[in-house]
Formats: structure tokens, C-alpha cells, sequence
């Protein structure tokens, strides 16, 4: 993207969130589907081309607040679900087991479509939004126009034994680790706030938030299922807990690999504490994208993108949305 298209699009979103009146804020609602009533914010036009914005662990719908108000200006209508286990979602069957699978997420994001009547759209995601933004790409291209990757393909194999990686990376991922003893599932109930704090902290240790920042989000970590959909997202990456007999077979599916054949474009923090500094561009890479319109390496921010770099995250779902359309 040359100069000029990005401070015009960084004027843009900086022009429209801090113009946004109380009229134009989103409308808070909710909507069932088979498993869930998801909580969600909608924007836009009602007419307009949707986009379905999808958030990660741990975080809720404000960290799109910075990305909504250009695409609204552009025309789109915007969708912004909290994922299960975060915020205003619950699962509709008191009794049903409180599981998080890849598979179940990547669901989620068709049953919502499917709710909210959506024939067509483009999905935008980071962490667990980017993988189940990944796997509704891969699985439903008749559905899904286009996709920004935040993160990258992040589809698991969740069948074969994990691979270690090297010890830096693996020290990363302490979180995982822990999250797989029951040490770390009662800790993760007693220090909710305190632990998700520190994983923003480490995750993205360019970025300076304020307390007011993560006290808008926190309270979505009070959600009843919480605890038990993260450890067992988790767990079961790990091989450490079983599935949803129902998704056995796409999970055998989504370990070979799928290729993502919708126009897509990938970003990654330059400053990932997760990742860590992404990697060069490779076949293999390019392989499983077959409609690939860009790869940015979007310097200045960490793993929380869209709330670092709002404006980088709008002109990808600009220039995928005109592609794809």
C-alpha cells in the first residue's frame, strides 16, 4: 500500500471513531442458533455487504472498536459475535459439556451466518478468531467472499502427536502448559482478570493500554463457561481432552491441511509475543492460500492487531472486500 492510501485510511479511521455519535452506535443484540445464543454488536446498513469480525482469547468485541467505523463508511454492515465462552454468549443446554474445539468454533461462525441469514460474507479474525475465520474459508468457500487472517493459517492437527518446537517458542507458550494441569484450570478461575492482564502485557509488549482499556473488556471473562471453554481449547490442541464426537471427521479434515481458495490477506504483528517475529514468506506458506492477495507484516504492534493498528486491519478488509466482490 503506498504512503498516501495509508494516511488516508489512518485520517479515516480516526475521523470516524471519534466522530461516532450516540446514534450510530452499535445496535446490542442477540440471536440462537443450534448450540448457542450469541451475543454479538451489529453496525451498518442493514443492506449492506456484511463482515463478521471475530475475536480472540483473551479479549471481546471492543477490540474492533477502532476497525467498525471505516467499514461503515465504506457501506458494509458489521458484525462483531463474542466468541463462546466470552461475553454475552451462552450455550442455550445448561447440560451440554462446555467444549471449544477448533471445529467448534470455525461452527459457530456458519451457525451464526446461518441465524442472521447471511448468504455471502467476508470473516476477519486474530487468535481464536483467526482460526475459526481460517477454517470457515477452508470448509465453506460457496459461503465465506474473502477472509483477513490475522495471524496467519492457523488451522491444527489436532489428530497426530504435537511436535515440539524450539525452546523459545515453547517458552511462549507457558500459558498452554499450564492450562493443561489442574493447577492452571483453578488458577485460571481464581485470577481470571489478573492472568489475562499479564498475557496482554506479554502478547503485545509494544502496547501501552490503559487500565480503562482492559476494564471495558474484563467483565467478559465473568462469563459462566469461560473457564471451561479455555481450558478446554487448550487441552484439546494438546491431545489432552477429547472432542465433540461431532466433529471427529472434520477435525480429521482440518489436519490435512485445507487450502484457503477465498481472497484473503494476511497480516502479522511485527512484534507478536506469541508467535514471535513472523517468519519470511515460504512455499508452504503460499500453499495453502491459493487466492492471496497480500502478506503485511504490520509494524508496531503485537498480537492484539485490530486494537493496535486499527487502521491496518480496515484497509485489509477494504481491499478484501473489493476484491472479493
Amino acid at each position: 500500500m503506498d504512503q498516501s492510501r495509508r494516511d488516508f485510511l489512518q485520517f479515516t479511521v480516526a475521523a470516524a471513531f471519534m466522530g461516532r455519535q450516540p446514534s450510530t452506535a452499535p445496535a446490542i443484540r442477540s440471536i440462537q442458533t443450534p448450540v448457542l445464543t450469541i451475543g454479538f454488536e451489529e453496525s451498518g446498513s442493514p443492506q449492506g455487504f456484511p463482515i463478521i469480525l471475530l475475536h480472540g482469547f483473551p479479549d471481546d468485541v471492543r477490540a474492533w472498536d477502532g476497525v467498525v467505523p471505516p467499514l461503515v463508511g465504506q457501506g458494509h454492515r458489521v458484525l462483531v459475535p463474542y466468541v463462546r465462552g466470552h461475553g454475552a454468549t451462552r450455550f442455550r443446554d445448561p447440560s451440554a459439556a462446555r467444549m471449544a474445539e477448533q471445529a467448534a468454533i470455525g461452527q459457530d461462525v456458519i451457525d451464526f451466518a446461518d441465524a442472521l441469514r447471511l448468504q455471502r460474507f467476508i470473516v476477519a479474525g486474530f487468535d481464536w478468531g483467526c482460526r475459526a475465520s481460517c477454517i470457515a474459508a477452508a470448509l465453506h468457500p460457496d459461503r465465506v467472499a474473502g477472509a483477513v487472517l490475522i495471524g496467519g493459517y492457523t488451522i491444527q492437527d489436532t489428530i497426530s502427536a504435537p511436535q515440539p518446537l524450539p525452546p523459545e517458542r515453547e517458552r511462549a507458550l507457558w500459558y498452554q502448559w499450564y492450562f493443561n494441569t489442574e493447577r492452571g484450570r483453578v488458577g485460571l478461575a481464581a485470577n481470571r482478570r489478573p492472568l489475562c492482564h499479564l498475557l496482554w502485557e506479554l502478547w503485545s509488549p509494544t502496547w501501552h493500554f490503559s487500565e480503562e482499556t482492559f476494564n471495558r473488556t474484563a467483565p467478559s471473562f465473568d462469563n459462566p463457561d469461560f473457564v471451561d471453554c479455555v481450558i478446554h481449547s487448550y487441552r484439546h490442541r494438546n491431545l489432552g481432552a477429547a472432542g465433540e464426537p461431532r466433529f471427529a471427521e472434520v477435525e480429521r479434515r482440518l489436519a490435512m491441511r485445507p487450502k484457503i481458495e477465498v481472497p484473503s490477506i494476511v497480516l502479522f504483528g511485527a512484534d507478536d509475543g506469541v508467535g514471535g517475529p513472523p517468519a519470511a514468506d515460504s512455499p508452504g506458506e503460499r500453499a495453502v492460500f491459493t487466492s492471496r492477495i497480500a502478506r503485511r507484516v504490520v509494524p508496531g504492534a503485537g498480537h492484539f492487531v485490530p486494537r493496535e493498528k486499527p487502521e491496518a486491519v480496515a484497509a485489509a478488509i477494504v481491499d478484501v472486500a473489493r476484491a472479493a466482490r
